[in-house]
């Protein structure tokens, strides 16, 4: 498949903090691959604080639209979920300012790049609850350190649908799928969606001609 910059916003966003832009044209070789292996997960349910108040939480949804899958709840056999609420999933909400919200699989090559622009993964830090990476774990990272990485042809691959729908202010759906793990599930996914979109779009044209046949 070709990838073009017509795929992609006209206006690309910055973040002052990161110094970079949040995607550029995509890159010519597509790494999507097999979807190998599933993330074990406790039956865990995502929730979204968005609105940071207590009883308005919701359940989040991934970038596909549908219920958000746990991203991993025991990485690298710490026992420590990822996620900013540290419950497994990608979720977000209101304090969370960096937006941890891309399931990815982090590679030595991509770790060593993390630290090289200050933003070291693999040291364990456990006042924050946090394991440290090594290659092949599975964390939810901030998405505008996964545009930082993509830029940089540094972006380690992820799992769509355990990836936030938050990630789409930050990258556009076309180039998350280029580097998606779960490619091929993702596929069967929008298929079903599209078709389930025709049909409901059948049943209302249906519906409209008939009303409108009954004022005749």
């Amino acid at each position: 498949m070709k990838h073009q910059s017509a795929l992609l916003p006209a206006v690309a966003l910055t973040n002052a903090s990161l110094g970079t832009y949040a995607w550029s044209t995509p890159p010519q070789s597509s790494v999507r691959k097999q979807y190998a292996n599933r993330i074990s997960c406790f039956l865990l349910k995502a929730k979204d604080d968005s609105d940071d108040l207590i009883g308005t939480k919701y359940y989040g949804y991934n970038v596909l639209g549908t219920g958000l899958s746990c991203c991993c709840s025991n990485v690298g056999g710490s026992g420590i979920g990822t996620g900013f609420y540290r419950n497994g999933f990608c979720s977000t909400g209101d304090m969370d300012l960096g937006r941890h919200t891309v399931c990815v699989r982090v590679s030595t090559d991509f770790l060593a790049f993390s630290k090289s622009v200050g933003n070291d993964l693999s040291t364990p830090m456990p006042q924050y609850n946090f394991p440290g990476l090594k290659d092949g774990d599975v964390w939810c990272l901030c998405a505008q350190r996964w545009a930082q990485a993509y830029n940089a042809g540094k972006a380690p691959q992820l799992f769509l649908q355990a990836t936030h729908e938050k990630t789409l202010d930050y990258v556009p759906l076309e180039v998350l799928r280029i580097f998606a793990i779960d490619g091929q599930e993702a596929n069967t996914v929008i298929e079903e969606l599209k078709f389930q979109r025709s049909r409901l779009d059948g049943l209302m044209n249906q519906s409209q001609s008939e009303d409108s046949a009954s004022f005749q």
